[in-house]
């Protein structure tokens, strides 16, 4: 993976196939990736953000989370950008 973020839409999933995907792309997360954006929407309900807010808070290669302005997606910064 050779993009500064890599970006994945989990709309649809349920929390189980969010986490295969996430954990998917932390595995492929070169040095030049440092964040990743989870597109995972807010108007069906939060159980996605909310799942991705408590599983990789305290993830090891996760520094923090920011989530969007309008809450729809979260990112995981994974290095800050320098």
């Amino acid at each position: 993976m050779k993009e500064a973020i890599a970006t994945v839409d989990l709309h649809g999933k349920t929390a189980y196939q969010a986490k295969v995907t996430v954990d998917a792309l932390l595995r492929r997360a070169g040095a030049g990736t440092y964040r990743l954006r989870l597109i995972h929407g807010c108007h069906g309900g939060t159980a996605l953000r909310d799942f991705i807010g408590a599983e990789y808070s305290r993830h090891p290669r996760v520094k923090r989370l920011i989530l969007s302005p309008d809450g729809g997606a979260t990112e995981l910064v994974l290095r800050e950008y320098v």
